[in-house]
């Protein structure tokens, strides 16, 4: 499928602090400077010619002001504090006849998720030049059929009243180190299906999870039935098409590192390759953006804050409170709760807040049985 290139300019003016940053918001666009160093300074995706013509068409539902206005001041009206890449050129300082660079003057990651980003960027170039998009699209002939990730949730918890539950296929977390030692992801993954997960998701970052594509494909040939989630931190469209090819059922998108427009841009390739998204949320803002997108049907809210790693399971019921949960029962959104859910008082809370699924790993994946684990995690078997 031969591609086009789809380009948003940044501009701003920006200022960076020692270990933190911030940028002022410009009210007026003319005669501003584009700082060569700026993380913000362009987003750019592939587009096919038929999405071209549906966004020119107008059926994308993308805001004309959000084509319009300068990237960096997208970025921030939608709260999102991630830079999608380092700054290029930090500045020289000079003291005396000696140069140097500020190690914390823009260029070093303000937290865990920003360094993963800044990471997967340089990743994500490298495996492009191996497989490029018309290579992916070759492949997708040959992919296995897309399973009904959505429908096996909703089947689960009419079937036995409970949460139905996405099992998480982890080895590893930058907040809690290696979750098992004998780590087999096929094993692992029978052993939930057994158990009476829904549907699964398989960690595919190797640096910081120690996953990998090569577990999501393994999973899917295994014979395993469960619809697979591949649990990625996704930049750019490329990797959807990654993910459909080694057998992926779903995808998760990040609202604090997504813009609206990537949203709503990768939603569409998600329907066209038969794919369910995933869109997680962490806070009201990234709630009340998601919720004003149209075409989503699975909304999870992460209780575990990505750049502090703090979890806090109350974050569930706030956020699905009042006009908020409303709008998600209007629209029939079904809503994931993720993280820090280790017993059944934990899962009845989100239960009770309005959640039909949930999302669990470190608990279950770290008991020498997962099967059983399942079983204490929901307090009876939910296989039968």
């Amino acid at each position: 499928m031969e591609g086009v290139l789809m380009s948003l300019g940044a501009t701003s003016s920006a200022t960076t602090t020692t270990r933190s940053f911030y940028f002022q918001k410009s009210t007026r666009f003319r005669n501003t400077h584009i700082p060569k160093h700026s993380p913000f300074k362009q987003l750019s995706f592939p587009i096919t010619k038929a999405q071209q013509s549906e966004l020119e068409e107008g059926s994308a539902a993308v805001k004309e002001s959000e084509v319009g206005i300068f990237q960096d001041e997208v970025v921030l009206s939608q709260g999102i504090k991630i830079r999608r890449r380092p700054p290029t050129g930090p500045p020289i300082h000079h003291v005396g006849p000696f140069e140097f660079r500020l190690q914390n003057e823009g260029n070093t990651p303000c937290n865990i998720l920003e360094e993963i980003v800044w990471h997967k960027d340089v990743e994500v170039s490298r495996l492009k030049e191996r497989n490029t998009l018309v290579m992916l699209n070759k492949m997708l002939t040959n992919a296995p059929p897309v399973r009904d990730f959505i429908g096996a949730l909703k089947s689960a918890n009419s079937r036995t009243g409970l949460p139905s539950l996405i099992a998480e296929v982890k080895k590893a977390s930058p907040s809690r180190g290696v979750l098992r030692e004998d780590f087999d992801p096929v094993e692992i993954a029978i052993a939930y299906e057994k158990g009476g997960a829904a549907c699964l998701s398989v960690l595919t970052d190797e640096k910081y999870f120690q996953g990998s594509f090569e577990n999501l494909e393994a999973i899917r040939s295994s014979g395993v039935q469960c619809p697979l989630l591949c649990k990625e931190f996704v930049i750019e469209a490329w990797q959807i098409y990654y993910a459909r090819v080694k057998g992926a059922d779903a995808i998760l998108l990040i609202a604090s590192i997504l813009p609206d427009l990537d949203i709503k841009y990768m939603l569409k390739i998600c329907k066209m390759l038969g794919l369910a998204a995933l869109v997680e949320v962490h806070d009201e803002r990234e709630m009340d953006r998601v919720l004003e997108i149209k075409g989503i049907e699975l909304i999870g809210i992460n209780n575990r804050d990505l750049a502090t790693f703090e979890v806090d399971i109350g974050n569930t019921k706030k956020l699905l409170e009042g006009e908020r949960g409303q709008k998600i029962l209007q629209k029939g959104i079904t809503v994931v709760g993720e993280s820090g859910l280790f017993t059944p008082a934990d899962i009845a809370y989100v239960q009770e807040s309005g959640v039909k699924a949930v999302l669990v790993g470190e608990s279950i994946v770290k008991h020498k049985d997962p099967t059983v684990a399942i079983t204490q995690l929901f307090g009876k078997d939910i296989a039968s």
